[in-house]
């Protein structure tokens, strides 16, 4: 018989150093019309529902999310704002993006290495298009880099982005 205590919930709370360290960006190289341009990238998970923790805790996760509940195994619904250099005006290059992202843990987790796949659907001056994307992450999930690809013409400026990920939860 294990004598151990029940897991207990963690304290996750949205901080001030948090919220610093979400307003970070992740640099990224978009590809289309025979040009990269260089961009960065913005992430907010409000959903993340986690198959890889202990069944004694709640599998669901709003706004911050530890980066064992992520890397473990879990899907989230995401929102990226994006900027990448392109157009006349500052207000050329912003890309809205909204999607469901998957991730598996490969060792240890999906602390030393995990991957994710995911779709979305964005905006990129004034034209919808959809994307893919697959991503490869290491170091508990803080560093990753991310391949999204839009097969849609309406998304040609854009239309391959690598983006070197930086999480800080």
């Amino acid at each position: 018989m294990d004598a151990s205590p029940p897991p207990t919930e963690p304290g996750v709370t949205i901080t001030l150093p948090w919220l610093a360290t979400q307003l970070l960006p992740s640099p990224e190289l978009a590809y289309g019309h025979d040009v990269a341009r260089f961009g960065v990238r913005w992430q907010a998970t409000p959903l993340l529902f986690s198959w890889g923790i202990h069944r004694g805790l709640s599998p669901w996760r709003f706004f911050v999310a530890e980066p064992y509940v992520r890397q473990s195994g879990s899907v989230e619904l995401y929102v990226t704002p994006e900027y990448v250099v392109y157009g006349a005006s500052f207000a050329d290059g912003w890309i809205l993006r909204t999607g469901v992202r998957s991730y598996f843990p490969l060792i240890e987790h999906g602390e030393y290495l995990s991957v994710s796949v995911g779709a979305s659907s964005f905006v990129f001056a004034g034209q919808w298009a959809a994307a893919y994307e697959g991503g490869v992450y290491t170091l508990f999930g803080v560093v990753g880099i991310q391949l999204t690809v839009a097969p849609t013409p309406s998304a040609a400026p854009v239309a391959t982005i690598a983006t070197l990920r930086f999480r800080y939860f």
